[in-house]
């Protein structure tokens, strides 16, 4: 089926965030301040969407200059080599137990890919006061960051390790209806 309805991220209101934790006992945050993805549905229907998301890997985000570097370095990202981190899905959403989605994509980070799933809670479709169509999503998920070579680690003194595997992944997007907007610009012409 063609997907005829563009949707775009409405860059002022959305984010990707993470978390993971630190010394076993805190969690450190951070974000990604430059993403934007391609996204189609079948009209509405976003069980039927397809997602070509890219993140700029330069563009990562902890508050800490030095972690931040460190981060982009060959121990985690290796930025000089992957620019990109990148998520592909397409119609591989459904219902889950929740009331909420399953939302299966592919995952790409330093090089590997794995197919993972996250948690898509669907806010609803409105129109705002400038007659823009937005539609919002929080998604969430839990990666293995050693699934993808971020293998660095650091042993601490009393067991355990410094940063630990399970990376928390925190997104909240609002989309813009394109095609709507497409539209009402020919109509404007």
């Amino acid at each position: 089926m063609k997907k005829e309805t563009k949707w775009s991220i409405d860059q002022m209101h959305s984010s990707i965030e993470f978390k993971v934790r630190h010394l076993m006992i805190a969690h450190v945050k951070g974000n990604f301040k430059v993403f934007d993805a391609s996204i189609y549905t079948s009209g509405k229907d976003f069980t039927t969407v397809e997602i070509d998301l890219w993140i700029d890997t330069d563009s990562i985000s902890t508050g800490d200059e030095k972690r931040d570097e460190h981060l982009k370095s060959a121990d985690f990202f290796d930025l000089e080599n992957h620019k990109q981190i990148t998520f592909l899905a397409s119609t591989m959403i459904s219902p889950n137990e929740d009331e909420n989605y399953d939302l299966w994509g592919d995952l790409s980070i330093n090089g590997i890919t794995q197919n993972i799933k996250l948690n898509a809670e669907f806010g609803g479709i409105i129109t705002d006061s400038w007659g823009n169509e937005k539609a919002g999503f929080s998604i969430t998920g839990i990666i293995n960051r050693g699934d993808f070579g971020l293998i660095w680690n650091s042993a601490i003194e009393k067991g355990g390790f410094m940063v630990s595997d399970e990376v928390k992944i925190s997104c909240e997007l609002e989309l813009t209806n394109m095609t709507k907007q497409d539209s009402k610009m020919e109509l404007e012409k």
